[in-house]
């Protein structure tokens, strides 16, 4: 898409979303089993076609790639909907496409881009996502993946082994799904055990390349989610302080908080041109890809945990209440800067 057309594309990702992903339709759909909301789900899939963009029109996709489907994800950021986007249409899908199994594609990635079928990527253990949680040994398979996003709400289950990527489902043999107690109370996690599964190997690529390419799509996603993020707590704190009245005057006319929001301005904009170049590098594969998915990991976790601070600070006692939203991105803004690995810890290469 040009640019023009992007933006074209995000206002109308964005109107779906302020119209139907509302505060109050989040915090149902977090008291839910599943975790978010099927319906909306269903409409961003069927009016917006989130899940085909970086699925080929040759699989029944939309034939965009993976710039369209980041910036989905930073607008899920803004509403914090938990829909399967990051992990169905951009890791089950991206990890398929890199098996580079034509067979395997033409067979899975129809369902999973209309949506009618959810990927759950297995590709940690319990120390992080530096090791293999699950061994294979031929077609079966054998431990435990942790960390596992809706790894309980998917019916397809892609499970990553120093031997390669393997396909299986839940209701496959030897399989146990535990769902996981998290920080953020807006995305789901769980716990895959895996004893003598039957599974199927999809493809013969590399596991350590497959990993690699895989850590960086994953650390380029949550850069553009933590912007969207940390845009709308900007948005909401300016709001707040505009309104809010103390000694006669809205308390953001005072010159100590407009320096407080400017620097929360600038936080976000940076971290914006970083996540912008991150996903430009990974949707080409570019030769410093490493470097831009590095410099956006690292700024957009440390841009959104500001902000998000600044956030609950600037609203005072009310940020810290169930009743109030901000309290919610505080928790994503730390939960995300654990998911898929720290930056500030080496990665593994082998």
């Amino acid at each position: 898409m040009s640019s023009n057309e992007l933006l074209e594309f995000r206002t109308s990702v964005r109107a779906l979303l302020s119209k139907h992903a509302t505060s109050g339709a989040l915090r149902a759909a977090m008291g839910t089993e599943l975790g978010y909301d099927p319906q909306l789900w269903r409409l961003l899939c069927e009016q917006v076609g989130v899940a085909a963009l970086a699925v080929p029109e040759e699989w029944g996709g939309a034939g965009a790639g993976l710039v369209e489907s980041l910036l989905v994800v930073g607008e899920l950021g803004r509403t914090l909907a938990g829909v399967p986007m990051l992990g169905s249409a951009v890791l089950g899908v991206q990890a398929v496409l890199l098996s580079g199994d034509d067979q395997a594609c033409a067979r899975l990635l129809p369902d999973l881009a209309d949506g009618s079928r959810t990927a759950a990527l297995c590709w940690a253990d319990a120390t992080g996502w530096d090791a293999h949680g699950v061994r294979s040994e031929g077609d079966s398979l054998s431990g435990t993946a942790h960390y596992v996003l809706h790894g309980a709400q998917s019916d397809l289950l892609l499970v990553l082994t120093e031997d390669g990527l393997f396909e299986t489902t839940p209701a496959a043999p030897g399989v146990v799904v535990t769902p996981a107690p998290a920080l953020d109370p807006t995305r789901r996690l769980a716990t895959v055990t895996f004893t003598d599964t039957p599974a199927t190997r999809i493809g013969a690529a590399d596991p350590v390349e497959l990993r690699r390419r895989l850590r960086e799509i994953a650390w380029a996603a949550l850069a553009a989610e933590q912007v969207g993020a940390a845009r709308h707590c900007l948005e909401m704190t300016v709001e707040y302080t505009a309104s809010r009245v103390q000694f006669g005057r809205p308390i953001g006319s005072f010159q100590a908080l407009k320096h407080r929001m400017a620097d929360m301005y600038v936080l976000v904009e940076s971290a914006e041109s970083a996540a912008l170049a991150a996903a430009l590098a990974v949707a080409t594969d570019s030769a410093s890809v490493a470097e831009d998915v590095w410099v956006a990991r690292t700024h957009c976790t440390e841009a959104f945990a500001a902000v998000a601070a600044e956030t609950v600070q600037l609203h005072g006692g009310i940020a810290i209440t169930w009743e109030h939203d901000a309290h919610l991105y505080f928790k994503r803004a730390h939960a995300t800067a654990e998911l898929f690995g720290s930056a500030r810890r080496p990665v593994a290469t082998a």
